[in-house]
């Protein structure tokens, strides 16, 4: 089920999630952008890393690839078909799947953040780097708003209980922005309470659930009449459809 995973920190608020399966002394990580962290914890544990899996090509998660492949050579990079990455070993699509010891994932094309930006998943644990994020999404760089809003609907239809580890720690950041759309929402609050807690003992305020996502991230909550009210009133106008009150939220966000 590819659980437990070590949350490996980069930079100043990335997560390189990382699945060890101690009877094999294997390693997956996903989304490294720094290799010395990850080379650090796996050499110190005796650990080979077999498996890169790279959401999108952005640096803050690709760009420890090229050292990890020097110091384990055999190591399987895999990322989108579509990816400018040049230290990819294996190209995947939407409907592939991906096997690693017991575990198999599937993949996810979610464009928006960027064009290559997939998703892989099943029925435990989603890893969609930066385009869902507790309480958040990812900013729109290089696909459209409607691209965006229909790859978090596609997410949105996984399990429930799916557990969520995306590629940053931006948990505090997105719910003081989700208590503005919403203010009277109590599991905004609720939340904020335990990321309070998480940060103040320096621990992930991840993984979050799908469950908890569809009732707090108002970037997954574009249908909700609190959210359309809110967006309406910040954009001054009547909002025809979910996206564009998605296309709202998100440029309010932008602008924070």
């Amino acid at each position: 089920m590819m659980e437990p995973l070590l949350a490996i920190s980069a930079f100043n608020d990335n997560y390189i999630w990382t699945y060890i399966d101690k009877i094999k002394k294997q390693a997956l990580v996903v989304d490294p952008g720094d290799a010395g962290p990850v080379i650090a914890a796996l050499e110190d544990s005796e650990i080979d890393l077999t498996t890169i899996l790279l959401t999108h090509h952005h640096k803050d998660h690709s760009g420890g690839i090229k050292e990890l492949k020097k110091r384990w050579n055999a190591v399987t990079v895999i990322g989108s078909a579509n990816s400018p990455c040049h230290d990819l070993t294996q190209r995947v699509s939407e409907g592939d799947k991906i096997s690693f010891g017991p575990s198999t994932l599937h993949v996810l094309e979610i464009p928006g953040h960027t064009l290559d930006h997939i998703a892989f998943y099943n029925n435990a644990v989603l890893f969609c780097g930066d385009t869902l994020f507790s309480a958040g999404c990812g900013k729109v760089f290089e696909g459209t708003y409607d691209q965006m809003y229909q790859s978090l609907i596609k997410l949105a239809l996984l399990p429930d209980d799916i557990k969520i580890y995306c590629g940053h720690e931006y948990t505090l950041a997105n719910l003081q922005f989700a208590k503005k759309v919403e203010p009277q929402n109590s599991a905004i609050e609720e939340r904020i309470s335990f990321a309070n807690q998480m940060r103040k003992n320096n621990l992930p305020t991840l993984p979050s659930t799908l469950y908890l996502e569809k009732q707090m991230n108002p970037f997954l909550r574009c249908s909700i009449a609190t959210v359309i009210d809110s967006a309406e009133k910040q954009a001054g106008k009547k909002l025809k459809s979910p996206v564009e009150v998605f296309a709202c939220l998100r440029e309010w966000k932008n602008n924070q």
